[in-house]
């Protein structure tokens, strides 16, 4: 356990940060490496496998609820000096986690080909989407345990032993793909079926070094059998701070889902383009939301402590230092988006597509770093339904517009980008002001 009570706040962000970085980075190559050899296959397997990951945001969004009320609370126990509550929230977090990945086993294979079926009506792009997303069930399913483990030991302010697994699970992933994928070696192709099945082998020995060590070696929050029974004060707990963040997750697999079914119009490129455009950009977005997802912790740990200043400057740094990065992203895809995207395909329709979205969207950059800041400190604070609400705020804003403009004789796919660039801004702003609200209320300690 790490106290995050005393010392440098700023300190404090960046050490947790930068792992929660990597970890995020090497996470998010488990796409961007079956993205890269999927796109060999051609743009129809391309926009398949881009809109199957799709589905991932739906877990997200359940994991969302862990992550989130886990961290959370133990972040509040741990300022607190409360071991004992502690404990009893992360062992009844894992108890949820299974319940979960069963019925995303369940779910997944029973409604995976309709899923698809709503997100293109081309045949190709539906069977290459059903079979990648069927072998990638595992991992998606496995994240549940993943995440909750990860939340425990970041409410507690330690982040690298998940980081150094991930790193792991990614080296796996990145050597199975070509074998798996692409036959090398082994004069077997699997294509799209070959790029989940590397990705569910490298989370499954990911997740069993991680029970590993919280039975060998972590001493502030164990796995304790005894704790599994269902204590529904726990569970309510973790849902109401848990629930509006994933549900907020949620929000955004729909904001996907409109963007998709709005260009299907323009066919598999168009698809493609943006499945990959957006791919790198959650890319780049990863060291702001290092610093988000550090700001819970740091804010969760003092609130805890009843140290409002604290709180107060946990804020101004994680937003401070969120903006500069984002600025400089902006920058780099202003200056180079056709090369960030150049490895990952040579259809000229697809890279064409990809770069005009990476060089119009890079403006939503700061205000999207803006709202990971409010976020992180929502949950800092233990109410995540403010976030909830500008995200639904954004949602309503965003799709009705763009399903009207999709209809229209003279629609062209760059309006999209645009109505996105007005909305994330108009969101950035109600964020803060929900913010300021509830630092107020709630930092009013007696």
């Amino acid at each position: 356990m790490k106290d995050l009570t005393q010392g440098s706040i700023p300190r404090h962000l960046i050490n947790m940060a930068i792992p929660i970085a990597i970890g995020l980075f090497v996470q998010t190559l488990y796409f961007l490496v079956d993205l890269y050899f999927v796109g060999q296959l051609g743009d129809t397997a391309l926009a398949g496998v881009s809109a199957a990951g799709n589905a991932n945001l739906i877990i997200i969004a359940l994991t969302q609820i862990l992550n989130v009320g886990t961290a959370t609370l133990v972040s509040h126990a741990v300022g607190r000096k409360d071991k004992k509550d502690a404990n009893l929230i992360f062992n009844q977090s894992i108890l949820l986690a299974s319940g979960l990945a069963i019925l995303t086993l369940i779910v997944g294979y029973g409604c995976g080909q309709y899923y698809m079926q709503t997100l293109s009506n081309d045949a190709q792009i539906v069977e290459a989407g059903t079979t990648y997303l069927y072998w990638f069930l595992p991992n998606m399913a496995l994240q549940f345990s993943i995440v909750a483990m990860a939340a425990a030991l970041r409410g507690t302010g330690i982040v690298k032993p998940v980081m150094l697994v991930q790193m792991l699970s990614v080296l796996i992933n990145i050597l199975l793909a070509p074998v798996l994928i692409a036959g090398w070696g082994t004069g077997y192709p699997l294509g799209v079926a070959g790029a989940g099945m590397a990705s569910s082998i490298a989370v499954v020995i990911g997740v069993i070094i991680l029970l590993w060590y919280f039975f060998r070696l972590e001493h502030y929050v164990s796995v304790n059998l005894s704790l599994w029974r269902p204590d529904w004060a726990s569970w309510k707990r973790l849902l109401s701070i848990g629930f509006p963040a994933g549900a907020e997750f949620f929000l955004m697999f729909l904001y996907m889902a409109v963007i998709y079914w709005t260009i299907q119009q323009f066919g598999a490129s168009a698809q493609a383009g943006f499945g990959l455009g957006s791919r790198v950009m959650q890319a780049l977005f990863l060291p702001a939301m290092a610093l988000a997802f550090s700001a819970p912790a740091v804010a969760g740990q003092n609130f805890g402590a009843r140290l409002p200043n604290r709180v107060e400057q946990t804020f101004k740094w994680t937003a401070l230092l969120s903006c500069l990065v984002m600025a400089i992203l902006t920058a780099i895809c202003l200056w180079q988006a056709p090369a960030l995207i150049s490895s990952f395909s040579d259809d000229i329709a697809v890279l064409t597509i990809a770069s005009g979205f990476l060089s119009l969207i890079c403006w939503n950059f700061i205000p999207t770093g803006l709202i990971f800041t409010c976020s992180g400190m929502f949950q800092g604070l233990g109410n995540t339904w403010p976030a909830l609400l500008s995200s639904a705020t954004r949602l309503l804003s965003f799709a009705l517009p763009a399903i009207w403009l999709s209809g229209q004789g003279d629609f062209y796919i760059e309006q999209i980008w645009y109505l996105s660039i007005a909305t994330v801004t108009m969101q950035s702003l109600l964020s803060l002001y929900l913010l300021r609200g509830q630092m107020y209320r709630r930092l009013q300690f007696d």
